[in-house]
């Protein structure tokens, strides 16, 4: 890592580059291009090195947008009533942009260091089972899903809150003119998102492995829980068939839960789909039970990790990453496992992709 002084120094250098290569391409751009071109160095700088380091290069930014380009040249004073507004607005809008990337990259890391605590609190756990007696081990199983549970709540719930708020206001607001600015907003606004449905499935776990998931059995027809939980899922961009055998029996289930646990089981394949893939779900009967099956056309999971997959935290080797913290598959699991059901995968159709099926009770089997 960077000495801070050296950070510094390399804004400055990359500023007096950009700012050499524009003066010798003044004749060929506009203000409006050079003042575009050094926001985009600003967001640079802030996106790798920095909020101190992007706040020199924005105050160089500026004034070398004043002394070179703007009339008078070479001269600190500006001309023209309307270069004042366009100043106005560089300056705005270089420490703005500067100051969103640098806290877009904070929050980041902030994110990933609680993941990271939240795995060692799970690793601590697995410790304790395995060497204290078996009601030191409750006791200790207790008071680290205790600790998970604030860390959740308090470390991540609370900000995540103000930080929600705070950006839905900003992209409420009509006087955002900059579409780069919107466009870090929005950012923000899709990370806390993200982080939120971490916080949730976070509680959902917990709540699965602390014994206290509540299940309130009806008859629930397939296909209302199939779309309920497609329709809750990201699949924008991935084409999704349905088909739902014939004369299926209702459902045994707790409906808000298993639509989660097939949500849950969706998500993975949708990120594991490839480009132009399809994923297909099956609903139909498999003797006394229902059974409903996910599969995608992606890469084939190898068989030694096929089961490991339903562990929470767990990837697959090499796998490429994805958005996600590798528990959706363990809600999956302790969802189904609670209905008396089993969870399990395979490989897909030809050898293509994965398919992961799930057993839920049916009405014939009441």
């Amino acid at each position: 890592m960077k000495r801070a002084w050296q950070k510094y120094a390399v804004a400055v250098v990359v500023s007096v580059l950009a700012v050499v290569a524009l003066i010798a391409l003044r004749l060929s751009v506009n203000l409006t291009s050079v003042a575009l071109l050094l926001i985009l160095v600003v967001t640079t700088v802030a996106t790798f090195l920095g909020r101190g380091p992007a706040l020199v290069t924005s105050l160089l930014a500026v004034a070398a947008l004043n002394y070179y380009f703007i009339p008078p040249l070479h001269n600190f004073g500006i001309g023209h009533p309307q270069n004042w507004v366009a100043f106005g607005v560089f300056v705005v809008c270089a420490l703005l942009v500067g100051e969103l990337s640098a806290m877009v990259k904070k929050k980041a890391e902030e994110a990933e260091a609680r993941r990271l605590k939240i795995e060692e609190l799970y690793r601590d756990l697995q410790d304790a089972f395995e060497q204290a007696s078996q009601t030191e081990t409750l006791r200790r199983s207790e008071k680290l899903k205790t600790a998970l549970l604030d860390a959740v709540t308090h470390d991540l719930r609370t900000p995540l809150t103000s930080i929600k708020a705070s950006v839905t206001a900003l992209l409420d607001e009509s006087e955002i003119t900059s579409e780069a600015d919107r466009e870090f907003l929005q950012v923000i606004n899709e990370e806390s998102d993200r982080l939120n449905r971490f916080v949730e499935e976070m509680m959902s776990l917990a709540k699965i492995e602390g014994g206290h998931l509540l299940l309130r059995r009806n008859p629930t027809s397939a296909e209302d829980i199939v779309n309920n939980a497609v329709d809750r899922a990201s699949t924008d961009r991935t084409p999704i068939e349905i088909t739902i055998e014939d004369k299926l029996p209702l459902l045994l289930v707790d409906a808000s839960t298993i639509s989660q646990a097939l949500y849950e089981v969706v998500e993975n394949a949708t990120k594991y789909s490839p480009r132009g893939g399809v994923i297909h779900i099956l609903a139909r009967r498999d003797h006394e039970l229902a059974e409903i099956s996910v599969e995608n056309e992606g890469i084939p999971v190898p068989v030694e990790f096929r089961q490991r997959v339903f562990e929470k935290f767990f990837r697959v080797p090499g796998s490429r990453k994805e958005h996600g913290f590798g528990i959706g598959l363990a809600i999956a699991r302790g969802i189904v496992e609670a209905h008396g059901g089993k969870i399990w995968m395979d490989a897909g159709r030809n050898g293509r992709g994965t398919v992961v099926r799930f057993t839920i009770p049916c009405e014939d089997h009441a």
